[in-house]
Order: structure tokens, then sequence, then C-alpha cells
């Protein structure tokens, strides 16, 4: 059986060979099972040294099956999660996770922060505020729901905790009224913040907002793309109006922070302290994966061979974050197309807030856009080169464009 591949550097992984698992991995894996008798119950372990042949047979963890057994599963007994929260000693979100239903993460308290810190420590924009006293404002999507988000229904001075202030409340961004906006802009005003957080969408319609009141906000360091997948004509909105570093940080409710980088740079790095990351090549492409992810040192629903639903590609500099797996296409002759190839043949030209290119039929695909100008003529003859096999595009230009029932964005929307 051949020895996997992860982006986790030499130091990080463990000295390895072609039989044995390095030791950091293996004892990870031993002290996850120690943990959740979930793996047990789905593939016993042997005392003997763990072989590549033995973690292959491990089988994979899902989204699905995270839903469909529930958080309970990871616990021998449940009520002592139940007496943690009344205690503060568990934490707990509610994430989309899939459309099976709403995904449940327990958390064991201060987890979250923890690895949040380490990620920052990976970045250099980041590193400097680890430790230090900071403000941030941050825009979520509000399907989060949990003790860590405490944004809804509250006022203002109850959502700004320890430097950090929730702008949402209960409606989503793309919907909400101008008075809303206003509130939203205020409010970033009274914080004056070191960072700006948010998912890309949520804060290039934030951008917009600020422009409209021409409303500048010096204070800002550094923006945080994360929660979803980014345009780069979210980026460059967003840097219109905030001209500050973009990092581009990417995990998951239930995994935590993975990788970390400059915004479309493609230097994205792997967060070492985190996580393993296996690299598990993708539909036969070269230097492009799905990531298969085993958390580390966490106490509380740790991950083993969790399968993210994830694609990156290896590039000179790190890595470049393709997306989730139904979001990218693949025509006929089985070349890809991600959000970024997507980007990158948009004329310089064409400037919008938010877009959407969505296939209706094999040969059809329309183009959805929030722009303050109609799209150039040029826009159409270039998505439709970039599919190819004959396709057709049609544009409409909206004024807002709502998400999934999960309350997640899709740039691409390739039929199923």
């Amino acid at each position: 059986m051949s020895v996997s591949l992860f982006a986790n550097s030499p130091e990080s992984l463990g000295a390895t060979n072609d039989e044995l698992l390095p030791a950091p991995l293996e004892q990870e894996i031993r002290r996850i099972y120690d943990r959740s008798p979930l793996y047990a119950k789905r593939f016993p372990l042997h005392a003997d040294p763990l072989q590549w042949a033995c973690y292959h047979e491990i089988p994979q963890l899902t989204k699905r099956d995270i839903v469909e057994q529930g958080p309970e599963a990871f616990f021998a007994d449940y009520a002592v999660v139940e007496q943690g929260l009344a205690a503060a000693a568990f934490e707990y979100e509610s994430t989309s996770g899939t459309t099976a239903g709403p995904m449940t993460v327990i958390m064991e308290e201060g987890w979250w922060d923890a690895q949040t810190a380490r990620a920052y420590e990976s970045s250099p924009v980041l590193k400097p505020f680890v430790g230090k006293a900071h403000r941030k404002c941050i825009l979520a999507p509000v399907g989060c729901s949990s003790n860590l988000c405490p944004y809804e229904d509250h006022p203002f001075p109850h959502r700004y905790l320890e430097g950090t202030v929730y702008l949402n409340l209960t409606s989503d961004p793309f919907v909400f009224r101008e008075s809303e906006w206003d509130r939203i802009v205020t409010e970033v005003q009274a914080v004056k913040p070191d960072i700006i957080e948010g998912e890309p969408i949520y804060l290039s319609l934030l951008a917009r907002a600020l422009s409209r009141r021409r409303i500048e906000v010096p204070s800002v360091k550094a923006v945080i793309l994360t929660y979803g997948k980014a345009s780069l004509q979210h980026s460059r909105r967003i840097a219109e109006v905030i001209p500050a570093p973009q990092v581009d940080l990417y995990g998951s409710t239930e995994a935590g922070y993975l990788f970390v980088g400059d915004a479309f740079a493609d230097n994205s790095q792997p967060i070492e302290a985190n996580a393993f990351i296996e690299l598990v090549p993708y539909r036969g492409l070269s230097v492009t994966f799905e990531i298969i992810v085993t958390t580390r040192n966490r106490e509380a629903m740790p991950l083993l061979r969790y399968r993210t639903g994830d694609v990156v590609q290896r590039r000179p500099q790190g890595f470049r974050l393709l997306g989730r797996e139904g979001g990218l296409y693949f025509r006929s002759d089985g070349s890809l197309m991600s959000p970024t190839d997507v980007d990158q043949v948009l004329p310089p030209e064409f400037t919008c807030w938010h877009y959407s290119l969505v296939q209706t039929k094999s040969d059809r695909w329309d183009f959805h856009y929030v722009a303050d100008h109609t799209a150039p003529a040029e826009v159409l003859p270039a998505l439709a080169a970039l599919i190819g096999e004959g396709a057709r595009v049609v544009a409409f230009r909206r004024r807002h464009i709502p998400p999934a029932a999960s309350g997640k964005f899709a740039l691409l929307k390739p039929l199923t």
C-alpha cells in the first residue's frame, strides 16, 4: 500500500517510511480512538504499530455521517456534554453542514479561540494581533447559531464582547434594508476595527454600503475573507473602499481553520498545529487534490480522516483553494473549470459586487450579477469560450442574488 501524501511539512508530519505511519499521526489517531467511541465501532484498531495499509482501511468520515449520527455518537456519555454546556465547559455551534439537515458541533471551551490563534500565528498579516488587544467586526452568515456568535436581536453594546462585534442581526445582508446598513455602518464607525472579517459576498456588500455613504474606515489593518469562496470581484470591491491587506482564512465549523494565505496569491499554507491534511489525487488531475482532515489535540468531537468535500491545487508558493467539489465544473473532456477561471476571463472593465454562474441545461448557462452598470458586451462571449462545448450564456442583472437553502452562496453552480 502506498504512502499517503499530506499538505503538512515533513517537520510537522514526522519521519515516515513505506510501511509505518509517522509517530505524530499515529499518536493522534490513537488519542482520537480513546476520546470518541464512534471510531472503534466503525473500525477497530490493533495494538501493533500502524501501517499505511491499516490507515487506508480506516473509513473516511463525512458530513452526512455527522448529521445522521449526531454529536452524541462522539461521546461515551452525552450527559457529560449537557452538564458541560450548562457549566460552560463545552461550547456548541450549529451550521448548515449538508442539505440533509443542520450539523451541531460540540467543542471544549476555548478550543475555537485556541485554533484561531494558531491560524493567526501562521499568517504574517495576522500574527501581530496574537495575544494583543485589538478590535474586530465580523459579518458572518446568519445560519450560525451558537454561544460563539452572540448577535441575534441583541442591541449593539451586548454584541461587543472582548473587542469583537458581530454585525449581523436576524436578516441576511443581501436583503438588508438601507436602515439596516445604516445601523451596520454606524457600528463599524463606533468600533474603529483593526480587523474586518466576513463572508466575502457580505463584505463586498458592506463595501458598497460604505461607499454609498462616503464613509472610510482607516483603522482597518487587515481584512479576513472566510466562511465562503471569494471571487476576485469581491476582493477588488472591498479593496476600493477598505485598502488593507486581505487574508484568505479557510476552514469549517466542524474542522476548524485549515489553510491561511494572502488572498488570491496562491500561497495558502496548512495550519500545521491544527490538523493533518491528507491530499487525495482528484479525478486524475495533476496537482489537484481533495483534502481529508484529521484534527490535532481536540477533546470534543475530534475528526479522523474527515472528508471535507473541498478541493485544492498545489502551486509553486503554496496552495490555491478551488472550493467545494459541488462548485466545480468538468467539461466532457475531463478538464476542470473553477470560480478562479471565471474571475480570470471577466474583462477588466466589468465590475460587480457579486455574481453567480448557473448551468440550467447541458448547453445553457445563466450569469447573474449585482452591479451598478450593465455588463459590457465582452462578458458573455468570454464566459462562453471558457465553458466551451457550444455553451450559450445569458446575463441577468439583479438587485441581489439569494443563497441556497443552507444559507451558503455559490459562484459556480453546475448541474448535478
